[in-house]
């Protein structure tokens, strides 16, 4: 089965296909998760300050640019540049990711989706779409642990094409955190995961990554290019999905001199850099 919804101009209703929801449950089984441990995408907690440094927490030290919104909202959806950011070859400690976030207003609850290089879980240096979520602060797993895949086509894990853009979406219908790719609904996380609490975000943040390896801040982010060179990763087009407030992030980056932002407008931003230069 697969839903899909066009997203025109922040649009904040599902088309009338997704009627088909109340049979969905039944058409799919939850996915499992995944059998390889990997460093979980770190849970976005007090707003981050440019030039804080990298943020050590959950065994991993993370660097990040990213944007942020407070607000109450049922969604949010953002375009990104897919890339290939180099990590330490054969390092199963480090990543580099984009995501766009959805959190409770204590920080505990998240859904996210957005595309990730990391050999550890994805047994390549290529991008992978992912799917991840938090239940009252606690980790999860990639791609699974409760996550229902819908569609046949766009599937959580599957590898992505660097240098190209696509849209990443996150909407709560009916009770369910339902996750889309380039407008096609990949899946849902269930209400029930939450026990029906979690329904409305208070933090959106759409942001670059990345994991460090033990001793090392030689990671790529984005496609390696400053957020300030001529073709560096991106990230545009944030809108809200059902909430009265206008779409409006504000951009910090943790180590400037390594990843930075650029380009800052209330609904877009450059990102990116090599760190420390080649691993």
């Amino acid at each position: 089965m697969r839903i899909r919804q066009a997203f025109v101009s922040g649009a904040t209703t599902l088309a009338a296909a997704l009627s088909l929801l109340a049979v969905a449950p039944a058409a799919q089984a939850a996915v499992p998760g995944p059998a390889v441990a990997a460093p979980s995408p770190a849970p976005l907690g007090p707003p981050l300050v440019s030039g804080s440094g990298p943020v050590c927490w959950f065994g991993a030290c993370y660097d990040y640019v990213s944007g942020r919104q407070v607000t109450d909202t049922a969604g949010a959806t953002v375009r990104m540049l897919q890339a290939a950011p180099a990590i330490k070859p054969g390092d199963t400690d480090s990543h580099s990711l984009q995501e766009l976030a959805l959190q409770s207003s204590d920080q505990k609850s998240t859904v996210e989706i957005g595309w990730t290089v990391d050999f550890g879980l994805n047994g390549d240096v290529l991008p992978h779409l992912f799917v991840y979520h938090w239940v009252d602060g606690a980790t999860s797993c990639y791609n699974g642990c409760g996550f229902v895949q819908v569609s046949r086509t766009a599937k959580a894990g599957m590898a992505l094409r660097p240098g190209t853009p696509a849209r990443f979406s996150i909407q709560n219908v009916g009770g369910d955190w339902w996750v889309f790719y380039n407008e096609q609904a990949v899946g849902y996380f269930p209400g029930s995961l939450w026990n029906g609490t979690y329904t409305r975000a208070q933090m959106v943040t759409a942001f670059g990554e990345v994991a460090h390896a033990s001793g090392s801040t030689c990671e790529q982010m984005g496609d390696g290019r400053f957020a300030t060179a001529r073709g560096s990763g991106w990230i545009s087009d944030y809108h809200l999905l059902g909430a009265t407030d206008r779409s409006q992030l504000t951009v910090t980056a943790t180590s400037p001199a390594l990843y930075s932002a650029g380009e800052v407008t209330p609904t877009s931003f450059h990102l990116g850099g090599p760190g420390t230069g080649p691993c």
